[in-house]
């Protein structure tokens, strides 16, 4: 069960007991427990925390909030020493925001399926995700929109229904998400299109000094070429790395997990002194 002892606000569930300080981010927003295979995957070498970041209660959610939230499960987590952090999707847009606001804090940042800072790059994601849409994933999330009225259950829905879109070959899994938070989601990804709209993002993440890795499928319906040649123009340190046949969720794919996990830890094990 996660971890709601201390004075951070966020459930933190954590993994390993020696090694460098790892804290992986999950994506969504919104979709809080799903990284935990990959804190699993990393916990041999690093001692890995797992945050869920604040679901959506009477004030709307924003970039800075989920900001200031990580600062303190770092100092909840890590004191003193520099944590090395590993985002997926969205995860990894939170990695480079805070990393913004807090240069010098994190040691290295690992980017896994990142999501996209300009328009071009979302309207190509759009395209790549209608083309791969059959006729019955169409109904069946029109069924969904219809049907069902929870928000956070058809968040959840419709999440697994679009999972094939953002996949190439599956190994068989379970969904190991433990919460849902639809109006969290759209709070905080509409915050994050507004400073992008307003030229703060990608333009403040030339403060960054960490180095930077960017894991990509070539799969993946997100970019990856369109989002690192964005990323690189204000991260000159970023290095980029494209797994062959793997979509959104390189440690579920068939034909990439072994090496997502042998690049991943080898990366992160560079900067852990």
């Amino acid at each position: 069960m996660p971890d709601t002892t201390g004075e951070c606000p966020l459930a933190i569930r954590h993994y390993g007991t020696h090694g460098a300080h790892v804290v992986v981010l999950h994506g969504g927003p919104g979709a809080a427990g799903y990284m935990a295979p990959v804190a699993r995957g990393l916990s041999d070498v690093f001692r890995v925390a797992e945050p869920f970041q604040r679901r959506r209660e009477e004030m709307p959610l924003s970039v800075a909030r989920h900001v200031q939230d990580l600062q303190s499960v770092l100092d909840s987590v890590c004191g003193d020493e520099p944590p090395l952090l590993v985002g997926h999707s969205w995860g990894a847009m939170l990695a480079l925001a805070y990393a913004a606001e807090h240069p010098e804090r994190p040691k290295a940042l690992a980017l896994i399926g990142c999501g996209t800072f300009d328009p071009r790059s979302r309207t190509r994601l759009q395209a790549t995700v209608r083309e791969r849409a059959a006729e019955a994933i169409e109904r069946r999330l029109e069924e969904v929109a219809r049907r069902i009225t929870d928000p956070d259950v058809r968040l959840c829905v419709t999440g697994r229904i679009l999972e094939s879109l953002y996949s190439c070959e599956l190994l068989p899994h379970q969904d190991e998400t433990v919460e849902y938070d639809a109006r969290g989601r759209l709070d905080s990804w509409r915050d994050m299109l507004r400073l992008q709209r307003a030229g703060v993002y990608p333009a403040e993440f030339s403060r960054i000094t960490a180095p930077v890795l960017m894991v990509h499928g070539d799969c993946d319906p997100h970019p990856g070429g369109m989002i690192r040649d964005t990323l690189a123009s204000v991260l000159p340190q970023l290095q980029y790395l494209e797994l062959l046949r793997c979509g959104h969720y390189p440690w579920l794919e068939r034909h990439a997990r072994d090496e997502f996990f042998a690049a991943l830890r080898d990366w992160l094990l560079m900067y852990a002194a």
